[in-house]
């Protein structure tokens, strides 16, 4: 059973306020972390420049394949987060948590916050209460849904819990098309203990290029919220031609005249100029008929889960003049989220679809950890 998110702050936030804040000790190594909702483990790929993984946990057995493989030695606890004990946790400096999607998703049920899969945020609150000394900095990340959904409401819910836990927060919404040719829009929930103080350079006056309109509208009357100030990456200079196997075989034939035959036609002009190269598109349903939607910006779309035929990419090629079509490769989904050519994908086609298509963008977290996670922590250490 969940834990009742409104008992939860009752229950918890006195105790925060009253007493003091103890801190994590450290030593001479990188700061720890903690990660729930770990999955192929990307976020501690990423964060290992400045933090070091010490405890991560995911009820997927097929990621948590993904994950040890990739991260041999790392203490990971395969199961439900709803039978974590906070008591038993190492001490960390940051707590991070992806948490489930499909409530708060376009692509969902939209169910919102306290619904069953989306609701494990709470869960991850709950063991975070339990904790004897709580990790000072926190970040949640999920879907852009989190503050434009219900307008915002389930993002509001989420920041009072913590404000009423004694942190200060502040949302940013990143997408990784600005390091990756790969369209995936999410939002970083950044919470800090309200004692720790903030370097300046750290805090905006006002919105930035990390802030939304649907942030910024959310922002209006929260407590204790803070403009995080990041800098703005450097541009982009792949595009998805760069990172396609070219070599990977295609479909035979008969299945690219089906699959090219589902193109619309203003599409398919576009695939016969000079020129064209590759483009990626997702399988729709438009006027009761099934046609392969493509787009021309040398994009990937958002990688998914490949749960139902319309959730798996497709690419359209031309090689040696001719129009091919094939699904994505799993390396090619794995270079779309900035993991290195090293990183191990095994099992199934689908269960490498999946370890990548429900993870975080590597570029995306170590841009945060570098610019914004880790200072928080220096400023905690200095207390």
């Amino acid at each position: 059973m969940l834990l009742d998110h409104t008992n939860a702050v009752n229950d918890y936030a006195g105790l925060i306020t009253e007493s003091p804040v103890t801190r994590p000790s450290f030593d001479n190594r990188k700061p720890a972390f903690l990660e729930f909702f770990a999955g192929s483990g990307l976020v501690a790929h990423a964060l290992r420049t400045h933090f070091r993984a010490v405890w991560a946990n995911d009820i997927s057995e097929k990621k948590a394949k993904v994950y040890k493989e990739n991260h041999q030695g790392k203490q990971f606890l395969l199961g439900s987060i709803s039978d974590v004990k906070g008591r038993e946790l190492p001490e960390a400096m940051l707590s991070w948590a992806s948490f489930p999607c499909q409530d708060l998703s376009l692509a969902g049920t939209m169910a919102g916050i306290h619904a069953k899969r989306s609701g494990l945020v709470w869960e991850w609150l709950r063991v975070m209460d339990e904790m004897v000394i709580k990790p000072p900095v926190l970040v949640a990340e999920n879907v852009t849904g989190l503050v434009s959904v219900d307008n915002g409401n389930h993002y509001r819910l989420l920041h009072k819990a913590l404000v009423q836990r004694g942190y200060r927060v502040g949302a940013l919404r990143l997408d990784a098309v600005r390091w990756l040719p790969q369209s995936r829009p999410r939002i970083f929930v950044v919470a800090v203990q309200s004692s720790v103080k903030v370097p300046q350079n750290l805090i905006a006056s006002e919105p930035n290029w990390a802030h939304s309109s649907a942030l910024q509208s959310v922002a209006k009357g929260l407590e204790s919220w803070i403009w995080w100030n990041l800098p703005e990456p450097k541009s982009r200079k792949e595009n998805l031609a760069d990172i396609i196997e070219w070599d990977a075989e295609c479909d035979p034939p008969e299945i690219a005249t089906r699959n090219l035959s589902m193109v619309p036609e203003a599409h398919f002009v576009k695939l016969r100029q000079d020129g064209f190269v590759v483009a990626p598109g997702y399988k729709r349903i438009r006027n009761k008929k099934q046609v392969l939607e493509l787009r021309f910006d040398g994009i990937a779309g958002c990688l998914r889960t490949p749960k139902g035929g319309s959730s798996r990419q497709f690419l359209v090629l031309k090689k040696n003049g001719e129009l091919k079509t094939r699904l994505l490769t799993i390396r090619e989904t794995a270079r779309l989220m900035g993991a290195p050519e090293s990183f191990e994908l095994p099992g199934s086609y689908n269960d490498g679809y999946m370890a990548m298509g429900d993870a975080v963008a590597a570029p995306v977290a170590r841009h945060l950890a570098k610019y914004l996670l880790s200072p928080l922590v220096l400023a905690v250490q200095k207390l």
